[in-house]
Formats: C-alpha cells, structure tokens, sequence
C-alpha cells in the first residue's frame, strides 16, 4: 500500500476537467468526471506527451499529440497508437483536500 499524498485543495479543481501536479517524484493527471475524481499518470505511454493538456470525453482523455485515448479511471488504453496503459492510483477526499495514493 502507497502513501496518501494531498494533491490539492478541492475548490481548486472545481472549475477543471483536467490537471496535472507533481507527486513525490511522479508527474500525476487528476480528471473530475461528474462528481469523481482519478488519478492516473499524465505522460502518454506512446510519445511522453501530457495528457492533461489532452481533452476529456465522459471517462476518456485523448492525448494531444497522436490521438491516444485512456480509461482515466483505470489507465487502460481505449484507442491507440499508444499500447500500454498509464498507472492509475486511488484517489481519496478528506476534508476538501484531494488525496493521492503513490
């Protein structure tokens, strides 16, 4: 089990469908779908590319720079070119603190 790191305070992702932060070490999208939130990893598995500069579609962020499409509530490729998924990671709300396990 990984440690819980917060992310940010929750009235900061209040008007985004996408963002990215660092997180001990890792660079780490956060998508708000509805009211959920998943945490999955930002660097597109196919060329690097960030996903939270990509768009979101109900469940799926489309990478930017090849059309790659993810799952972010689990990191599954749903559409190439990319082949492997992204790492997805448990997301908790504690307070109005968003928080990530890594």
């Amino acid at each position: 089990m990984g440690e819980l790191t917060r992310v940010a305070a929750l009235e900061d992702l209040a008007s985004q469908e996408l963002a990215a932060y660092d997180v001990i070490g890792k660079r780490i999208a956060i998508a708000r779908v509805g009211d959920a939130f998943y945490a999955f990893g930002d660097t597109c598995t196919h060329q690097g590319c960030s996903l939270a500069d990509g768009a979101l579609d109900g469940a799926t962020v489309t990478c930017p720079c090849h059309g790659s499409q993810f799952n972010v509530r689990n990191g599954e490729v749903v559409r190439g070119p990319a082949r492997e998924p992204v790492p997805s990671y448990l997301v908790r709300l504690e307070a109005d603190d968003l928080q990530v396990e890594v």
